[in-house]
């Protein structure tokens, strides 16, 4: 035998086994297909079964981040008495701060749109007090920057605290 002949007689055989390699894969295409199509309706099914406690979990956390840095809540928790008003004015940014900082992952299980809104109200919420701050005199107390914060929240229409918070909330009804 040649070298020739034993060339042709592997190419034969290589092309048979392809073609009988392409046969069984045409006749078990379907259910090829359908084996890895219930593969992934089982991962589906185990990821949201994993990812929904999360999810709730972030949005809960989410709606304690908003009443936490809501004004009225704020002057609350870090008002003492006598407290002047750069003090008070450090504690609430930096409480505002902190706490974004703690819930800044959440934002993986959560909608992209809510998050933004939750974000911008963090920087609206600093923009506020710092905006208050310097329409008082430097020798302003504490008590004095309550006031014009909260006299400015309630000559908005409506709550962004509350508007987020329900915001929040529609997003947790569209998991079910």
């Amino acid at each position: 035998m040649n070298t020739q002949q034993i060339l042709v007689d592997v190419v034969i055989l290589f092309a048979g086994i392809f073609a009988a390699l392409m046969a069984v894969y045409y006749i078990l295409k379907s259910d090829i297909h359908r084996f890895f199509d219930l593969k992934n309706i089982e991962l589906n099914k185990e990821s949201r079964v994993h990812i929904l406690p999360l999810r709730l979990q972030a949005h809960e956390r989410l709606i304690i981040f908003i009443d936490r840095i809501n004004p009225a809540n704020l002057f609350v928790r870090l008002h003492q008495q006598g407290i002047s008003i750069a003090v008070l004015q450090a504690g609430i940014l930096n409480e505002v701060r902190s706490e974004y900082q703690h819930n800044i992952t959440q934002q993986l299980y959560i909608d992209s749109v809510t998050w933004n809104v939750v974000r911008k109200l963090k920087d609206d919420t600093i923009a506020m007090i710092n905006n208050a701050v310097k329409g008082l005199p430097a020798d302003a107390s504490g008590i004095e920057l309550s006031k014009a914060v909260l006299q400015h929240m309630a000559g908005i229409d409506e709550n962004p605290y509350d508007l987020t918070i329900e915001l929040i909330k529609k997003d947790i009804h569209k998991l079910f």
